[in-house]
């Protein structure tokens, strides 16, 4: 990271994408900037995010963290490709496509903790990942029997991501952390972003050059997709996905709000890329129900790039949901796709790569 009238939203004044300040930050495995892949002119003002002059995709749901309609709720199946898609395409297809080897691989290991105004809420001490004023230093509520990224319990001890993610549903609030570590006397935590449910964020988000627990600014929760909804045959929403910072270029697009310092080729995708798999993608030649669940929400919704990282998708740990991803969905169920399978949704000019963030 550095380390995120209803009818269309234009996504290419609505939104940008990064995670980085002034030294890093969220942004994973950790690119100025130049013109070349620049459709529209885009400002980056405030227009909220359900603007619908601009005229991009269809809103088709909110929710369940945000009362209003956010970037990733939008229906784009319709919209036509960026001019310089193809071109995008086979760059990052050159560069070495997809982390992993180039395997569409899903990662399970993230989860949503719930909380309410019962929960207790412990404040943190800042380590090296915390950034001002992109950060939030406010007390967070941890639930019993919690846990952060790819460990079981609040101690970060593999050396991962690490992060935090605490929905509270009396405040409407969510709270995600990178970095996060906590023992029964010490707590230790990166970027915090505290995002409001009831408040009606406009398209810089939490402020342009502003990391998030992800580095390209965004929320990560509300991308996530769940074994219920695949269990349920629907996700009404983009989907999180990461790429290597070597195959991505400096500088974001929105919805993002910002970029790490990554070493992608001029004609590579910035931070914030928003694909979509291609109409005419054979779903039905897919090994499982829940692969081909997915495969149509990326047809439908697409998928946003929120940080560096070598597995591309992500969805929800099954811990706190009545469905289970065993029988359901396995990891390499969407192997086949590949990154010539995918097209890119224009967004609009790129914004600068910087660490100089303002909060809106």
């Amino acid at each position: 990271m550095r380390h995120t009238k209803y009818v269309a939203i234009v996504l290419a004044g609505a939104f940008a994408v990064g995670c980085a300040s002034s030294g890093g930050g969220p942004g994973g495995d950790s690119a100025g900037d130049d013109d070349t892949l620049d459709t529209t002119s885009s400002t980056g003002g405030d227009e909220s995010v359900g603007d619908t002059e601009q005229g991009i995709g269809v809103l088709a749901s909110t929710g369940p963290y945000f009362a209003t309609q956010m970037f990733f709720n939008y229906d784009v199946h319709s919209v036509t490709k960026a001019s310089y898609s193809d071109r995008m395409i086979t760059a990052l297809k050159n560069s070495g496509g997809w982390g992993n080897s180039n395997i569409f691989q899903i990662d399970f290991s993230l989860d949503v903790l719930k909380a309410n105004s019962t929960t207790p809420k412990r404040s943190f001490t800042k380590n090296s990942y915390f950034y001002s004023p992109d950060c939030d230093a406010t007390s967070v509520p941890l639930p019993a029997g919690g846990h952060v990224e790819g460990n079981s319990g609040y101690t970060c001890s593999n050396g991962g991501d690490c992060h935090l993610l605490v929905y509270d549903t009396s405040s409407k609030k969510l709270y995600e952390q990178y970095k996060a570590s906590a023992t029964s006397t010490t707590y230790s935590g990166g970027c915090l972003a505290v995002w409001d449910g009831t408040k009606t964020y406009t398209s810089q988000l939490r402020g342009d050059q502003c990391t998030s627990a992800d580095a390209a600014g965004f929320p990560i929760s509300p991308m996530l997709f769940t074994a219920d909804e695949v269990k349920a045959g629907v996700i009404n929403h983009a989907i999180r996905f990461t790429l290597p910072n070597s195959r991505v270029k400096k500088g974001y697009v929105r919805s993002a709000t910002h970029a790490t310092n990554t070493s992608g080729g001029t004609d590579n995708p910035y931070y914030g890329v928003h694909l979509r798999l291609r109409a005419d993608y054979p779903v039905d030649s897919l090994p499982s129900a829940g692969a081909k669940v997915v495969a149509r929400a990326l047809q439908k919704y697409g998928m946003y790039h929120a940080d560096g990282g070598q597995i591309a998708l992500t969805a929800m740990s099954d811990k706190g949901t009545a469905a289970k991803w065993s029988g359901l969905l396995g990891a390499r169920d969407l192997a086949a796709l590949k990154v010539t399978d995918f097209e890119v949704i224009d967004h609009g000019s790129a914004l600068p790569f910087g660490y100089n963030c303002v909060r809106k």
